[in-house]
């Protein structure tokens, strides 16, 4: 019996538990309107301890721009585009952060919260005290 592989899975096991309980990861996103995935966003710890997410795939287009946006992001390709940032750790949920809607060209007040034992990422971005979800679903 080789007892290597048993006590390398367990050291792995604290790390998988974190995973879970960190927005730290690759999440899914989906068009809010149509329901098919939109995009592969990459959920990172900032230096300064919020969380950002860029995208790092896209899944609707080959090599979309963001013709919508003003400032430094017109016309760049949403492909490594930060689109989530400023997230801060708020007991079980986050929030203080801002969101950008490629799409739409527009940035919104957003915070989030993990569901699903970290399985989901629910980010909302946020207008005033109207606020609207987008479902987020863990891939890594």
């Amino acid at each position: 019996m080789c007892i290597k592989p048993f006590v390398f899975a367990l050291a792995l096991l604290p790390v998988a538990a974190f995973a879970q309980n960190s927005p730290v990861g690759k999440w899914k996103t989906f068009d809010e309107e149509t329901g098919k995935a939109r995009s592969i966003v990459e959920v990172y710890e900032a230096k300064d301890g919020t969380f950002a997410g860029k995208v790092i795939e896209t899944l609707y287009a080959a090599d979309p721009v963001c013709d919508k946006c003003t400032g430094a992001n017109k016309n760049k390709p949403i492909k490594g585009m930060t689109i989530l940032w400023g997230l801060k750790k708020t007991g079980d949920a986050y929030s203080g952060g801002t969101v950008l809607k490629p799409s739409a060209g527009k940035t919104y007040k957003s915070k989030a919260r993990l569901l699903e034992g970290g399985k989901k990422f629910e980010v909302s971005g946020c207008v005033s005290f109207i606020c609207k979800q987008q479902m987020w679903t863990r891939e890594s």
